[in-house]
């Protein structure tokens, strides 16, 4: 083990760590992550098939709604091979270009995440709080526009930090923290001036993440005052419900991202494990949860997802029955 790793320290390549001490467990362990890994691509590719396939659903709420999903199954995709891979024991180390690669990925997702969150919590507030200029305010082009914000906002503003990390010298042990590669997992390990990355990175979980943060509580802010201000009890808690799905959705991504901050600065002496463990769950848990809570509390994709798994269960059943009853023929 020492060997390998002076190996990597003189090397570009990095270790990937799993659960610590807990090694001749990992192929027990990696089943409930091979399980919710299948349900979060299983989950979000059946919410954007939904979305995609049904006209009713053609609207700028599920518009989003496929970005939130999209976005979620990327960050599936994006980490899969390096947790079920460290897990299964296929990979145990990994370059120094893939790493970055994935840590772009990775931040940029996550940014892209919270961008949409604040988008529909503004489609909320446009339903909510001016319902008669609602198509014309969140048109099909302007929805695209949007979306390209957003995608621009995500990726772009990360990638000055995220290049530098090239041209950084790691002189210290080249083992990584968690199963995939963060940006300041890897500003720990180098041996340059980091406070260019350490800067910008705090200035745009700043400008982003507690930006977005704000102005989604600032929307329901001025949601519940016209909520309130509607006299039909029955109206009030219908539109109440028509937001419950989104503020799921928020702290669903919230928790985790601060809570793994929290244990960043200062859990350095908590055990690894509790890293390791709140890592994994800033990645999975808000791509697991969310096609759940949508398919619970939205009506529409609810009635749809429960329709297409029983059109698959009914085509299903009738080709077994089919090659059955070719069975019987055959032999008679």
């Amino acid at each position: 083990m020492i060997a390998s790793v002076n190996r990597s320290t003189n090397s570009s390549s990095f270790l990937l760590t799993g659960f610590s001490g807990l090694e001749q467990q990992h192929p027990w362990i990696s089943i409930p992550f091979f399980t919710i890994y299948a349900m979060v691509l299983l989950g979000n590719c059946m919410v954007l098939h939904v979305i995609w396939t049904e006209p009713s659903l053609h609207q700028p709420m599920f518009y989003f709604l496929a970005m939130l999903a999209l976005t979620d199954l990327c960050m599936g995709l994006s980490t899969v091979h390096t947790v079920l891979g460290v897990l299964w024991g296929f990979i145990r180390e990994v370059s120094l270009d893939s790493c970055i690669a994935q840590s772009y990925f990775i931040h940029g997702l996550s940014f892209m995440e919270s961008s949409v969150l604040l988008t529909m919590a503004f489609d909320r507030y446009i339903a909510i709080c001016n319902p008669l200029h609602y198509s014309s305010i969140l048109t099909n082009s302007r929805i695209i526009k949007i979306g390209l914000t957003i995608l621009g906002r995500s990726f772009f503003f990360i990638t000055p930090p995220i290049i530098r990390l090239k041209f950084f010298h790691y002189c210290h042990s080249h083992s990584l923290s968690h199963s995939f590669c963060l940006h300041q997992d890897l500003l720990r390990l180098a041996c340059s001036d980091i406070r260019f990355n350490s800067s910008y990175a705090l200035m745009l979980v700043i400008c982003t993440l507690l930006l977005d943060a704000v102005l989604i509580l600032f929307s329901y802010v001025l949601i519940l005052k016209s909520v309130l201000a509607i006299a039909s009890q029955e109206e009030r808690h219908k539109s109440f419900e028509t937001c419950i799905s989104h503020i799921c959705a928020v702290l669903v991504f919230y928790i985790p991202i601060i809570s793994l901050t929290m244990v960043h600065h200062f859990g350095k002496h908590l055990s690894p494990m509790v890293h390791v463990l709140m890592g994994n769950i800033y990645i999975l848990f808000p791509p697991l949860m969310n096609p759940i809570i949508y398919s619970i509390k939205t009506l529409q994709i609810r009635s749809r997802m429960l329709r297409l798994i029983s059109e698959n269960i009914l085509r299903y059943s009738g080709t077994l029955g089919g090659k059955h009853s070719q069975q019987i023929n055959a032999a008679e």
